[in-house]
């Protein structure tokens, strides 16, 4: 199982948001760069890295991102406003290992497939869910499918994997929604990353029990509640 530490940026700075609510941000760093070598030093294999500006259709961090993607050496999926392939593909172009993305998806199903299928096994798909909900443009916004018909429209896309978050345990430090994990398992052929609410070494050992292909850690990690090390150890 991937561990994959998060490094969400905001005006430049690496801040951890509470349950999506850019009101609600905890700066971590002015450096982001910094924070994403020392993930990378400390044995991580990939990075989740989100532009929350360009997410919410605002802004964007670019050239932090490609800094990132430069000077860590590790795998990077870059997450926040990639709404086009030709988003996808700048990003691809700047040394990305793969793109999420969630707006588009849900919004645009046939769309995210033209996608992954111009880049096989590079692209996730986030479901950001509030409650039954899927929320869009940095999470500010709902609609667009409904879970099962969306993972029907993905089913045979060359995805690498989903991504599945519970927006309501997100930064809160709560621990995950093994359920919605459970029943989104059941649903779909494709992987599925754990993330929102990953806070406690038991949550990664249940995460790897359960067969999910990776945890996101974000406050857990920046708050001392859990070490990389330790994370990487119990994933295998």
């Amino acid at each position: 199982m991937l561990v994959i530490p998060a490094v969400d940026l905001l005006d430049g700075r690496c801040v951890r948001l509470l349950r999506g609510d850019y009101e609600k941000a905890t700066e971590y760093s002015d450096d982001p760069v910094s924070v994403a070598r020392q993930f990378a030093r400390g044995g991580a294999r990939r990075l989740h890295v989100v532009d929350l500006d360009a997410a919410r259709d605002g802004g964007g961090n670019r050239e932090v991102v490609e800094a990132i993607v430069r000077e860590t050496g590790v795998e990077v999926e870059v997450a926040g406003g990639v709404r086009s392939e030709e988003d996808a593909a700048r990003w691809f172009e700047a040394g990305a290992a793969a793109v999420v993305i969630g707006t588009l998806a849900a919004e645009e199903p046939e769309s995210a497939v033209e996608v992954a299928v111009a880049h096989p096994g590079r692209v996730c798909v986030a479901l950001d869910m509030r409650g039954d909900t899927i929320s869009t443009h940095g999470w500010e916004k709902g609609g667009g499918e409904s879970v099962e018909d969306l993972l029907a429209a993905l089913e045979q896309a060359p995805l690498e994997r989903l991504i599945y978050t519970d927006i309501s345990r997100d930064g809160a430090l709560q621990g995950p929604n093994f359920d919605g994990l459970a029943d989104l398992m059941k649903i779909t052929r494709h992987a599925v990353v754990l993330s929102g609410g990953v806070s406690s070494m038991e949550d990664v050992r249940r995460a790897n029990a359960s067969g999910a292909a990776g945890v996101i850690l974000g406050r857990a990690l920046y708050e001392g509640k859990l070490s990389l090390a330790e994370a990487l150890a119990a994933a295998g």
